[in-house]
């Protein structure tokens, strides 16, 4: 009796997966002995440790440009952090904030996992598509591989056999093989899936979870538009294979949550969380073991921080830590009531609190942004970047922008009907945000028909919440192109490209001219142009005259043009570009179209301004000299 009594217990303790850092990507990321806790600060640059034992921070270690995810390896003390915007990986030494290396590695690297001894790690990269292998020992790439488009979220099978990615834009999963290096199976959802920037996988069973939103792009209401959305996949495989997803709405009942940012599961597979970075809420839920209902909410989702955006729990699974980044702070909630015991303050705001308060607004889907709850600014343009979709708006199909380089470009819109960021006070209160107050007081001229009544209605300084939200839509600023040998040298393709673009008889220049390669201006009549583009689309009510559009960091942002319909840049320069109105190109040879579209992968090539005849006011003003 006594022997099976010891038997038994052996086998529960193998059936439960020890501690295991770096599993998944997240700004968090416990050591296997829950003593410390590592907090990437995105808009800090920095990385802060802190002893969970006593809550207290030990260090802030400064790494560099837009770090996205974090990572022990092994035991510690060393970790690795990814920098996105530097192209780069950091190794330090958590216990004395020492840097041994700085890994320069292919553009945008987003997320990271480690496996359990901290011998190799896999990072995946947004723009390329690509997965590179890290020695984690020697701090150096073993090797790159081409799987997949925009890869963001990143999970490690316990076997370290398999790593499972997510695409940014469609949501899709797919399972890399470490040996073979290639792509062996992928899990396709909805075509309307968007956003997942995370990956989770079931401690004991084939299951991996992904959150992310569905974006309607045929509904312009914000009843209608954003959807909340969680997929399970599960990873066996076979003709079996499925992919469910569940509305976190309906979820929920009637209560609205917005933008699924990361979930998080006990060690022993039985809770499972999961945060909303646009109502700053939590869902917690029983994990049901049964391939349908799959997880039971245990009551509604609670509200906790400002944005939250990671979200880890302690080896002992007795403590929930939650990352708020517009708090600054990590959050510790006792795991199975969610009380909250403390907040520890992990890094000071970067910029003003101008910045700092519109960073909030254009993160948040609650009043006073929206009176109902499913839409964000965030939910369209995250961290400034485009959703990668073409809207059905009322006025036609509209490609999302992003908000790079937005404050030296205006006028605003691809009609150029906002001369002025605080002129979105007119989305705020349209039936896509539906918010009942707006955020400036009083009324506002009323919009008839797609006249351009934005632009005889001065919006700016009439709200401090309207003018911190246009100063942090006009803080974007542009990273360098991967496509480049080194700043200001262009590979031999795109210098041959550069001529072909400043060719008079080719005329791209007389409207991508200047540092910001677009000829936008405030100075009234404004400067729009008939580009042959305007009739491609049945539903367009504003054409045919547009707003150029900046060409500074087209490499990453296809498709192209007002109605996305040019899925490539030869696209552009060929099939919609009849009658040469867009440039003379009919001309060119193959030869030179490839160059041309070099040329245009490599901008910008060297840093723009920050100062501009066109450049508005109500910006974070640079740092004087």
């Amino acid at each position: 009796m006594k022997f099976r009594l010891v038997f038994s217990l052996v086998l529960l303790c193998l059936a439960v997966p020890s501690a295991h850092a770096g599993s998944s990507n997240s700004l968090l990321d416990v050591s296997p002995d829950g003593k410390f806790l590592l907090a990437a600060n995105r808009d800090n640059g920095t990385v802060t440790v802190v002893d969970t034992v006593t809550r207290k921070v030990l260090r802030e270690i400064t790494v560099g440009e837009k770090p996205e995810c974090v990572s022990w390896i092994g035991t510690g003390p060393r970790a690795v952090v990814t920098l996105y915007e530097d192209s780069a990986l950091v190794f330090f030494d958590a216990d004395t904030g020492t840097i041994s290396k700085k890994l320069q590695v292919s553009a945008e690297p987003y997320g990271i996992v480690a496996d359990r001894e901290g011998r190799t790690g896999w990072v995946t990269h947004e723009y390329p598509g690509t997965i590179s292998t890290i020695d984690l020992q020697n701090e150096s790439l073993i090797r790159e591989t081409k799987a997949g488009s925009h890869l963001r979220g990143i999970a490690l099978a316990d076997d370290g056999r398999r790593v499972y990615v997510s695409e940014f834009y469609t949501g899709i999963l797919l399972a890399f093989d470490v040996a073979g290096q290639k792509v062996v199976d992928s899990w396709k959802g909805h075509s309307t899936d968007n956003l997942s920037r995370h990956v989770l996988l079931h401690p004991t069973r084939p299951k991996a979870y992904l959150a992310h939103i569905r974006s309607i792009v045929a509904v312009n209401n914000g009843s209608g538009s954003i959807f909340p959305q969680l997929s399970i996949c599960d990873l066996n495989p076979g003709e079996d294979r499925r992919r469910v997803s569940f509305g976190m709405d309906t979820f929920n009942g009637v209560y609205v949550t917005t933008n699924p940012w990361e979930s998080a599961i006990s060690s022993d597979g039985k809770r499972f969380y999961l945060i909303y970075a646009g109502t700053d809420d939590i869902n917690v839920c029983r994990v049901i073991d049964d391939d349908y209902k799959e997880i039971e909410a245990v009551g509604l989702p609670r509200q906790i921080g400002h944005n939250p955006r990671a979200i880890r729990l302690s080896p002992d699974n007795q403590l929930v830590y939650i990352y708020n980044a517009m708090d600054f702070a990590v959050a510790v909630h006792q795991a199975d009531t969610m009380k909250l015991l403390d907040k520890i303050q992990v890094c000071a705001p970067p910029m003003t609190p101008e910045w700092v308060r519109g960073k909030v607004l254009f993160n948040s889907a609650k009043p006073p942004m929206t009176s109902r709850r499913w839409i964000a600014c965030a939910s369209c343009h995250p961290d400034g970047h485009s959703d990668g979709r073409v809207w059905q708006q009322p006025e036609g199909l509209r490609k999302t922008t992003s908000l790079f380089g937005v404050a030296h470009t205006h006028p605003l819109h691809w009609s150029a009907d906002r001369d002025e960021a605080q002129d979105f006070e007119y989305t705020i209160r349209s039936q896509l945000m539906q918010s009942r107050t707006g955020l400036a007081p009083g009324p506002f001229k009323g919009k008839v028909g797609f006249d351009k009544v934005e632009l005889t209605e001065k919006t700016s300084g009439r709200s401090k919440d309207l003018d911190a939200l246009a100063i942090y839509n006009n803080s974007f600023d542009f990273p360098l192109s991967p496509n480049i040998l080194a700043p200001g040298k262009l590979p031999p393709a795109a210098a041959r490209g550069k001529e072909v673009f400043a060719r008079k008889d080719v005329n791209c220049a007389s409207c991508h001219g200047g540092p910001y390669f677009t000829d936008s201006s405030l100075e009234k009549p404004f400067k729009l142009h008939d580009v042959g583009t305007g009739n491609d689309d049945p539903t367009e009510k504003m054409g045919p005259l547009y707003d150029t559009p900046t060409l500074l960091g087209i490499y990453r942002t296809a498709p192209y043009l007002h109605h996305g319909k040019a899925k490539t840049l030869h696209d552009v320069l060929t099939i919609y570009n009849k009658g040469d109105k867009h440039g003379k190109t009919s001309q060119l040879t193959t030869e030179e179209l490839d160059d041309l579209v070099a040329f245009l992968q490599a901008l910008p090539y060297e840093t723009p301004p920050s100062v501009t005849p066109n450049t508005v006011s109500y910006r974070v003003q640079p740092a004087k000299k």
